[in-house]
């Protein structure tokens, strides 16, 4: 039988792994810095991933991370056009030492499988500077060269910008620093190819990485802009002095009118409605993006009146603290909760200075943070629950705990005490119990009364030999039994197989269906007047569609790819420039002037249109 099993078990094996899915997951770093720089540790899958596990990182500090974003976009290079879909985990490190170190694999699950990225290797050197890596070009997003078919882009066509709110805030003092976009053309697939780092500051991200970027019409020199705020951080600097924020770098696309064409004086209205995507009159350029850098004087809180347990929370906080009870028995539980809640650095705040009496046995507090960014800054709270256990009986007191700020509003310190709490502990059972802890609730504390337990001394029972399960009936149906199942789990592994073999045309056959639910979802938001949900769901149903239907896969999509798959179904060439022409209107509408909720709708019907169309003439 042994055989049997083993050659049964490779079929599973073998069966499951016909299915898996090809992901790419790979891990990226600049190889060589300097002590004290801050650099990001980026990992990226080609897939939708769950389940991320970074690796421990020794020899640096780990400023933020991982912090997650998505990028689905289609790119037009060209006349050429295609779509990508990757998921990015991102840390933010700081080199503390010299010496080269070797970052272990991270992972991440992908339909129910375990990928492992690549191992990377970072070489500290000391100094302030890092060693520059050869073929580092020019990244400022100026101005750049004409091209061989007459293009060019200049650098006020768009350009980006950093504002802080507050460039002299006291140490710990919240202040905001915003990256906005300036555009005079369309653009498309916008991506943030370099993050600023924030040395000596806490930072918080005021935007969601799926949030809609908040956008806006502004003149500037008599000349109209698109403004889309690309990124806010809430910065808390943890030091004083003058601190400095290196520059953000963002890449994107942007539609160009081609040199040969004469400019009307307004490079945002001129023909942008008159010709279409792939007209001979625009092209699409790379470019990249620098923001200006950030200098910030920090000034240091005052000295004078400063409290002994100052810990450094700044802003406008209040305090207040709890026992559930004052009356217990020895050996009993007791809670005691401190409150700190308002508007400032409160995920800064630690542990309170708190002393109990002697006879209580003190566990580490439980902390509880509800915090959420707003406009104003990072509000909310911080609860300290402590559990302490009093052991003998008597009278006792909780001495008064403090909690001391730096109020911004009256530029002083303000403490906060609680009220002392009288405990009365009773006699308890008398019993020679012990308590077990485990954790920082009152649930989690088991009581012992004894630790012996009496040995059962009733005799055994004693059976004829040769009368076991050995070789009786049920001992042969048992090994039967795991036969028979085997068998069919191999005649339902094969039958699945074969089901899952036509994966093509179950998604071709359902490729309309699930075209018309986007379409149907889309619907929806345009009610709402939700603009980057619908051109997200009418992306999704359009290129969707093509990818079931015809059985091309999403990163294999182009113009180009799906004009010859339906050229070849005898689809007509009037119904290939209107699919084209939608996906144009799409991609660019967000920065399209007029009347948004107007263009929403021409876009549905079009969309809706071109599907029913292709899928008559496919009949």
């Amino acid at each position: 039988m042994k055989p049997f099993f083993l050659t049964g078990l490779v079929l599973v094996l073998f069966s499951s792994g016909l299915f898996s899915q090809e992901v790419e997951f790979t891990g990226a770093v600049k190889p060589v810095v300097a002590v004290g720089e801050t650099f990001n540790l980026t990992y990226t899958v080609n897939a939708q991933g769950e389940n991320f596990r970074g690796p421990r990182i020794p020899g640096f500090t780990l400023l933020t991370g991982p912090n997650t974003s998505t990028t689905s976009s289609i790119r037009s290079i060209n006349g050429r056009t295609s779509m990508t879909i990757t998921y990015t985990y991102s840390y933010i490190l700081q080199a503390t030492r010299e010496g080269t170190f070797t970052v272990p694999a991270a992972s991440v699950t992908v339909d129910g499988k375990v990928y492992q990225s690549n191992t990377l290797s970072i070489e500290v050197h000391a100094g302030g500077t890092s060693v520059q890596q050869q073929g580092q070009g020019n990244r400022t997003g100026g101005q750049q060269p004409s091209d061989a078919s007459g293009v060019q882009s200049d650098a006020k066509d768009v350009f980006l910008k950093a504002y802080v709110s507050n460039d002299n805030p006291f140490q710990g003092e919240g202040t905001m620093v915003t990256y906005k976009l300036f555009t005079k053309v369309p653009i498309a697939q916008i991506s943030i190819s370099k993050l600023s780092s924030f040395q000596g500051f806490w930072s918080q991200n005021m935007l969601k990485d799926n949030e809609r970027f908040p956008q806006y019409n502004q003149t500037i020199d008599g000349e109209q802009y698109v403004v889309a705020e690309i990124r806010k951080i809430a910065l808390y600097p943890l030091k004083s002095g003058k601190l400095q924020i290196d520059p953000l770098e963002v890449e994107c696309v942007a539609q160009v009118k081609r040199q040969t064409r004469q400019r009307t004086g307004d490079p945002f209205f001129d023909d942008f409605f008159n010709n279409s995507f792939f007209s001979s009159s625009y092209a699409t350029v790379e470019k990249t993006l620098k923001s200006n850098p950030l200098t910030i004087q920090v000034k240091p809180l005052p000295q004078a009146n400063k409290p002994a347990d100052f810990s450094g929370a700044v802003g406008a906080f209040t305090f207040r603290s709890e026992i559930d009870q004052t009356t217990v028995k020895a050996n009993e539980p007791v809670t005691v909760n401190y409150t700190i809640s308002g508007t400032g650095n409160i995920q800064l705040i630690e542990q309170l200075d708190i002393t109990f009496p002697p006879d209580f046995e003190t566990y580490d507090p439980k902390v509880t943070s509800d915090y959420k960014t707003t406009a104003s800054g990072v509000t909310g709270m911080q609860s300290f629950e402590y559990l302490v256990i009093p052991r003998k009986p008597g009278h006792f007191t909780i001495n008064p705990a403090t909690f001391s700020y730096f109020d911004l509003a009256k530029k002083q310190y303000i403490t906060f005490t609680s009220p002392a709490y009288e405990l009365t502990v009773e006699k308890g059972s008398g019993e020679s119990g012990v308590m077990t802890y485990t954790g920082a609730n009152k649930e989690e504390i088991k009581y012992i009364g004894s630790d012996i337990r009496h040995i059962d001394s009733q005799p055994f029972k004693l059976r004829k030999a040769g009368s076991g399960f050995m070789g009786s009936w049920r001992y042969i149906l048992a090994l039967l039994i795991p036969l028979v199942l085997f068998i069919g789990l191999l005649i339902f592994l094969r039958k699945r197989s074969e089901r899952r073999s036509d994966v093509l045309l179950m998604k071709n056959r359902k490729a309309t269906r699930v075209a018309r639910k986007r379409l149907k979802k889309a619907a929806l938001f345009l009610k709402e007047k939700q603009e980057a949900e619908f051109y997200e769901e009418i992306s999704q149903a359009l290129w969707g569609y093509l990818s079931d239907k015809f059985g091309i896969p999403r990163a294999d999509l182009s113009i180009d790819s799906v004009r010859g798959v339906l050229k070849g179904k005898q689809i007509n060439e009037e119904s290939l420039d209107q699919f084209t022409a939608t996906l144009n209107d799409t991609e660019f509408a967000r920065f399209a002037p007029g009347d948004k909720v107007l263009k929403m709708d021409e876009i549905y019907g079009k969309a809706l249109e071109i599907i029913e169309k292709i899928e008559r003439e496919l009949r």
